[in-house]
């Protein structure tokens, strides 16, 4: 006898029955694979993005919002500092490095950042062509950048104002493409970047002939004076900044430093590990909820399935009685209510995982930019293994009344009933 041919004829023999409790599994199993794959990769990509960033300081407001537009690039910044007071903080003992970051223009909906060199560094970029800019105008496009728009090396286009897409063009100033950057799956790869200066001239008119018609030494020696080498242009030290991301010098700048920017200057020092920590704790409760709702998904599909078995159990006993007297073990019978219990687990389980994963995909599909672009929708993580195993579980304590009762089927009451 074919036990697992008998257990799939029975389960087919319902399919709105089936199919229903196999769906409710489903949703439950799917919900489970998207919150796993995306708290799997955020907590990873966020930790990737931040790394070597031990303190972000911006104009005063949110600590969590200067981290989100400094660090990951998916917040407004909370507005722009001095540059004195931004030079000033860069030759205290407790620093060993500054980076400078001006925002305001987009393209596409792609951030415009205005950097120095060292940004490139920190996130220890490759070249898949050109260089890094040298003069005002000239920019550097993350990959998933260049894929979307189009654009390469040598090919100009005209910013927007503002952070999001939709603002008025900046028509007097096309950018420059001199370099496009090799996949890193960081925030660097949604960025368009350039030099402070650019950012400042898009919005200068008045100084944007001075500065582009400069001959190209006096450009570099204005790069490479002793004020440039920290990232603050020597001429630009009236200007402002949006925020600069630091590195100590010694663990006792951790405790020193960040009491000293909030309370003795104009702007605001946030830790990137601590406020993401408190982000994560937030979205923990959301995260918490949906978990909790897919487990009772799960739990009213592992009843359907007992009730499915068990009312199918009452409508086959001639039928396993039959069986029986043709040869058929108490434990085959057994065998075969479980099989029917496990197929159905074990299709959920597939088709939630592929569900999970499709809906993870039709995201990021949705989202161009932000963090979500960056998910990677057909990563397999070796946990959702975890969710064929508890799929399984269901099953089995779903089957187990129901096996039972199959097994202690009686030939001869059975059969005088008929």
């Amino acid at each position: 006898m074919n036990v697992f041919k008998l257990s799939w004829k029975y389960l087919t023999f319902k399919p709105l029955s089936t199919g229903l409790n196999l769906l409710l599994l489903a949703l439950g199993l799917a919900i489970i694979t998207v919150l796993l794959l995306i708290q799997n990769q955020v907590e990873k990509k966020m930790t990737q993005d931040a790394e070597g960033i031990d303190l972000v300081v911006g104009a005063k407001g949110s600590p969590l919002q200067i981290i989100l537009s400094a660090v990951y690039h998916i917040d407004f910044p909370t507005g722009n500092i001095p540059m004195k007071e931004a030079m000033r903080l860069n030759q205290s003992r407790l620093v060993k490095s500054t980076i400078p970051l001006a925002l305001g223009d987009n393209y596409q909906g792609y951030r415009v950042v205005g950097t120095n060199h060292d940004y490139l560094a920190l996130h220890q970029v490759n070249y898949q062509e050109g260089i890094a800019w040298e003069k005002p105008f000239e920019v550097v496009l993350g990959a998933t950048v260049a894929r979307k728009s189009g654009l390469k090396v040598g090919d100009s286009f005209t910013g927007s104002h503002g952070i999001s897409e939709g603002s008025h063009d900046h028509e007097a100033h096309d950018f420059k493409v001199v370099g496009v950057l090799e996949p890193k799956g960081t925030v660097v790869d949604r960025l368009v970047m350039t030099s402070l200066e650019s950012v400042w001239l898009t919005h200068d008119e008045e100084e944007n002939t001075e500065l582009v018609e400069e001959s190209d030494a006096e450009h570099q020696a204005k790069f490479h004076s002793p004020v440039a080498k920290t990232g603050f242009p020597k001429t630009e030290i009236d200007r402002d900044v949006t925020a600069l991301l630091v590195q100590y010098r010694s663990p006792m700048a951790a405790v020193q430093l960040p009491r000293m920017i909030n309370s003795a200057t104009s702007m605001q020092a946030a830790s990137p590990t601590f406020e993401m920590s408190r982000l994560f704790e937030l979205l923990g409760v959301g995260v918490s909820l949906l978990q909790g709702l897919a487990f009772v998904l799960i739990a009213i599909s592992g009843l359907g399935i007992f009730i499915a078995l068990y009312n199918s159990l009452k409508e086959r006993k001639y039928d396993l009685a039959i069986l029986r007297a043709i040869g058929a073990s108490g434990l085959q019978l057994l065998m075969m209510v479980f099989l029917e219990g496990i197929i159905l687990t074990t299709l959920g389980a597939i088709f939630g995982i592929i569900l999970g994963h499709s809906f993870l995909a039709l995201l990021v599909f949705q989202n161009d930019q932000g963090v979500a672009a960056s998910l990677q929708p057909w990563v397999f993580l070796k946990q959702e293994l975890w969710i064929v195993v508890y799929a399984l579980l269901v099953g089995i304590a779903a089957s187990l009344i129901p096996a039972w009762t199959a097994y202690q089927t009686s030939i001869a009451k059975q059969l005088t009933k008929a």
